[in-house]
């Protein structure tokens, strides 16, 4: 059996590899053609910034699109293939499950589309002075999709506990709606700061859902270890093209959908605590923005040159590269200690 779930495993994460590898001409050439780049904020409030990614203006953005479309393509292919020949190969590459599947793949759909259509706002200086969706009213659009998530998790499958690790479970009853819609919007604004440097949001993405990958193969949710796995070899293609000078970026269609896919994979595999240690470059991120608009909101001074944490490095001359390099390590050293931590736990 264990070979069985591992050959699945392994099939699903290489096709998904091989289609978004053999997309990518096409999705870039598309791109390129119709001018899908990204705006470059104007110096106005964010003159270092501006000074420092001008060059990166028009470069194709949706990125992510590769991602969740690959993903969501070969589910339905072979949930398709499984209920209309019924032959056993395809049954075990169907891993759409009502417990352990549907509402992960639906809330990165969902989420996925939300930023698609903010994207396609900004490339045409649409919406909020030109740049989409007002903050605001992204964070009520995202809470929806998480509201929907929480009740699916507290009606449907009975979530209403989280576990602490080597404590025990702690039950927060009704109060677990709240909670969960606050993690869930949180990592999907933190993954979006993070997607600044090339490479830098998709790697860091790859390292936690490997993470997590591992712990639902180790907790026997084989189905929910393949859509990571979905995921996983989808942004493995991305990063190819994404890594510095990037062909492309991933987009609010990538990132918003990809962190609200990760909040929710870490409560299926009931380690949502252990989010902020394997998802702790993101915690940073999310932290530093926050602090930088609190400072000059309220005390009118900047705490870091340019924020989040991975501009104001860049700000002191380090190398774009080094930059997302070192985030990288960073990332895969909290994330086997996560991965420990849960394992001991």
């Amino acid at each position: 059996m264990t070979n069985l779930v591992l050959t699945k495993i392994f099939t699903l994460t290489s096709l998904s590899f091989l289609l978004a590898l053999a997309a990518t001409p096409l999705l870039t050439h598309f791109l390129y053609k119709y001018k899908l780049g990204k705006n470059i904020r104007d110096g106005g409030d964010t003159p270092l910034f501006t000074k420092m990614h001008s060059a990166k203006k028009g470069t194709p953005t949706m990125g992510g699109m590769l991602v969740w479309v690959i993903t969501t393509a070969l589910i339905v292919l072979f949930w398709v293939l499984d209920r209309g020949l019924h032959l056993e190969s395809f049954h075990n590459l169907n891993i759409l499950t009502r417990k352990e599947t549907l509402l992960p793949l639906g809330a990165f759909l969902g989420a996925s589309l939300v930023g698609l259509v903010d994207d396609m706002l900004d490339i045409h200086r649409l919406g909020h002075k030109g740049r989409g969706f007002p903050f605001r009213f992204k964070i009520i659009l995202y809470a929806v999709v998480a509201s929907l998530g929480a009740w699916w998790f507290y009606f449907k499958l009975g979530f209403e506990a989280v576990h602490i690790p080597f404590a025990g479970s702690l039950h927060l009853g009704w109060l677990f709606i709240p909670f969960f819609i606050l993690v869930v919007v949180c990592t999907s604004f933190a993954v979006n700061q993070t997607d600044g440097l090339d490479g830098l949001a998709g790697g860091t993405l790859l390292i936690a859902f490997f993470a997590f990958g591992l712990i639902a193969y180790v907790r026997g949710q084989e189905n929910l270890a393949a859509l990571i796995g979905l995921v996983a070899g989808g942004l493995l293609a991305f990063l190819w093209f994404n890594v510095y000078p990037a062909r492309f970026f991933m987009g609010d269609t990538g990132s918003m959908g990809m962190g609200v896919l990760l909040a929710i994979v870490a409560f299926l595999t009931n380690s949502v605590l252990l989010l902020p240690i394997i998802g702790f470059v993101f915690v940073i991120e999310f932290l530093t923005t926050f602090i930088q608009i609190f400072s000059k909101k309220f005390f009118k001074r900047k705490v870091f040159l340019s924020a989040p944490i991975h501009h104001h490095f860049e700000a002191l001359g380090w190398p774009e590269t080094k930059v997302t390099m070192r985030a990288w390590i960073l990332a895969a050293v909290l994330a086997i200690i996560g991965s420990i931590i849960y394992f001991l736990g």
